[in-house]
C-alpha cells in the first residue's frame, strides 16, 4: 500500500518470505558500503533497538551499513526487509547470500521489482532506493559520503514526505560529509532509538513484552529450534523448511510433528506450518 503512494511506483513486486512485513511500520537504515567500525557499531545498535520495538528494519542488503542493519534486526520482533536491485535468484553481493537466507529463516522478507532471474545491473541500485524510502516511515542514515546512494535515499525520503534521521559523524571524515550535510538540510540528529520513536510518534515497546517474546523462543527445545526458526512468522511448507535448514525431509517431518504436539506450531490447510 505504501508503494502506491509514490509517483513512480513499481508495476510489479517479486517477493520471498513474510510479505505481511511490507504493510508493517518500518524504518530504513542505510549508509556507506565502505564504512568504519563506528558506523558498523551504530548500524547494528540502532537496528537491534528498532527491531526490538516491533518495527521492521528496511535496507538494501549491501556490504557495510546495510549488512549490519539486517544483522542487528535478525531474530527480533520487528524482523527485516531486504530490497534488491537485481532478481531474487541473483543476490548481490554474493557475500551476502548467507545473510539473505538468514533473513528468510528468521521471518523476514526479500523483495525486488525485477523478475527473479534478472541479472545484476549497477544502474538498478539507485532506482531501488525509492522503494526502500517508500516502505519506511522514516530513514536513518548512519554514514554516507557526499552524493552517495544513501544520500539519494534520504533525498527521496524528503521528497516523499518522510522523516530523515542521521547519526552524527566526525566532520573530518569523508564518510561524515553526507550525513552532516543532511543534518544541515533538515534531517534530525539522533543519538538513540528514543529520538526516532519520539519524532515518529511511536510508543516504545514495554520491556515485559520483549522479554515474553524472548522467553517463548528460548522455551523451544534445542533440537527443534532450527526447524522452528526456519518457519519464520508466515505460513511455510515443508520443502521450504528443508531448503532453509538443509535437513533431510524425513527428519524435518518428524520434528514438525513433535513441534505440533508440543503446540509450538500448527498446521494450516495445504500442509503449511506456522508458529503459534
Amino acid at each position: 500500500k505504501k508503494l502506491l503512494e509514490i509517483k513512480d511506483f513499481p508495476k510489479k513486486i517479486y517477493a520471498e518470505g513474510n510479505i505481511e512485513l511490507l504493510n508493517k511500520t518500518g524504518i530504513a537504515v542505510v549508509g556507506s558500503r565502505d564504512c568504519t567500525k563506528y558506523g558498523i557499531s551504530q548500524s547494528y545498535k540502532f537496528a537491534d533497538a528498532i527491531s526490538k520495538n516491533g518495527i521492521c528494519v528496511i535496507s538494501g542488503l549491501a556490504i557495510g551499513i546495510d549488512e549490519f542493519a539486517h544483522k542487528g534486526a535478525l531474530k527480533n520482533i520487528g524482523s527485516t526487509i531486504a530490497v534488491l536491485g537485481s532478481g531474487i535468484n541473483n543476490i548481490y553481493p554474493k557475500e551476502n547470500i548467507k545473510l539473505a537466507n538468514k533473513i528468510l529463516e528468521n521471518g523476514g522478507c526479500i523483495i525486488s521489482e525485477y523478475p527473479n532471474d534478472s541479472e545484476v545491473r549497477m544502474s538498478n541500485f539507485p532506482k531501488r532506493n525509492r522503494i526502500i524510502s517508500a516502505l519506511s516511515e522514516g530513514i536513518l542514515v548512519v554514514e554516507a559520503r557526499h552524493r552517495s546512494g544513501s544520500t539519494i535515499t534520504a533525498n527521496l525520503g524528503f521528497k516523499q514526505g518522510k522523516k530523515v534521521f542521521c547519526v552524527p559523524s566526525n566532520i573530518d571524515s569523508k564518510l561524515g560529509v553526507g550525513t552532516n550535510k543532511l543534518i544541515q538540510k533538515g534531517a534530525k540528529l539522533v543519538i538513540n532509538v528514543e529520538d526516532i520513536l519520539l519524532e515518529l510518534g511511536i510508543k516504545r515497546l514495554k520491556e515485559d513484552i520483549v522479554q515474553k517474546w524472548k522467553y517463548e523462543e528460548k522455551s523451544v527445545p534445542k533440537e527443534y529450534k532450527e526447524i522452528y526458526r526456519a518457519i519464520g512468522n508466515s505460513p511455510t511448507d515443508i520443502n521450504t523448511i528443508c531448503y532453509r535448514t538443509n535437513i533431510p525431509i524425513q527428519e524435518v517431518s518428524q520434528k514438525l510433528t513433535m513441534l505440533e504436539i508440543k503446540e509450538y506450531i500448527r498446521v494450516l490447510p495445504g500442509d503449511m506450518f506456522i508458529r503459534v
